[in-house]
């Protein structure tokens, strides 16, 4: 069973409030990020990482709006309806807004340092999980520390690939991770055009990667605590990303 605790993470801009869960025992174990989606953290993605470490993992999922304060940073139903989202996210997008890619790649160096100084983490690579918002910030630290970063996965992130200047795709030259997305045939966020764009991209640079349009599933899938979660996609998301981190990190159980 997988021992879970708080724990806070220093980065340049201040400290960071964290989960993190490991399976029992003294040995160390490869290490994974999990990156939250917009809700943030709470018992929902607690039960996730738990369920990764399950799996013979060491899993930080750290506060993405720590700087807005520790989580819950927004005030959550124990269920979110999709009635709930207008008021939630007129509070949560301005936090959105100010993790741009730089200010991600910064966090994300913090968060890697904090998992290769934990003596219950294992030497070498770690992999990253992220869904939503996380989805997309996943690939951004995936790009920004390909050196340290063996394996990305999104789910059902959105806006990765889009005409801004800020992008994601237009940083795919740093990836040397392999790469799996999993995208909801139902998200306006991620369009059939803009995942052409991102497959596309991903090809020219030569990246490993497998992107996966998951058939009547709404932006959302995975999560249990949330209107949108729909059980055979988020069973489905859990057979790509344990059989993506059994490929990428040595020393797996």
């Amino acid at each position: 069973m997988a021992i879970g605790q708080a724990v806070d993470v220093s980065t340049p801009d201040g400290v960071a409030d964290a989960y993190f869960t490991r399976p029992g025992g003294g040995d160390a174990h490869p290490g994974v990020l999990l990156y939250m989606d917009a809700f943030g953290i709470r018992p929902n993605l607690c039960a996730m990482a738990d369920r990764i470490a399950d799996h013979g993992y060491a899993v930080l999922a750290p506060n993405l709006f720590y700087r807005n304060g520790r989580a819950p940073v927004v005030a959550l139903p124990d269920f979110i309806a999709n009635s709930d989202r207008p008021a939630l996210f007129a509070d949560l997008v301005p936090m959105i807004a100010a993790l741009t890619p730089e200010v991600a790649a910064r966090d994300a160096a913090a968060h890697l340092d904090w998992l290769a100084s934990a003596p219950e983490v294992a030497d070498g690579p770690v992999a990253i999980t992220g869904y939503c918002l996380g989805g997309r910030l996943a690939f951004v630290a995936a790009a920004a520390h390909g050196d340290r970063i063996a394996a990305a996965a999104s789910f059902h992130g959105g806006r990765l690939a889009t005409d801004a200047p800020a992008s994601p795709h237009l940083r795919a030259a740093g990836v040397t991770a392999e790469l799996y997305f999993a995208h909801a045939d139902q998200d306006p966020s991620m369009t059939t055009e803009n995942i052409a764009t991102l497959e596309s991209t991903l090809t020219e640079h030569g990246i490993r990667y497998t992107s996966e349009l998951y058939s009547g599933a709404e932006h959302g899938f995975t999560q249990a605590d949330t209107e949108t979660y729909d059980e055979p996609a988020a069973e489905r998301h859990w057979t790509a990303l344990l059989d993506l981190l059994g490929r990428a990190l040595p020393g797996k159980p």
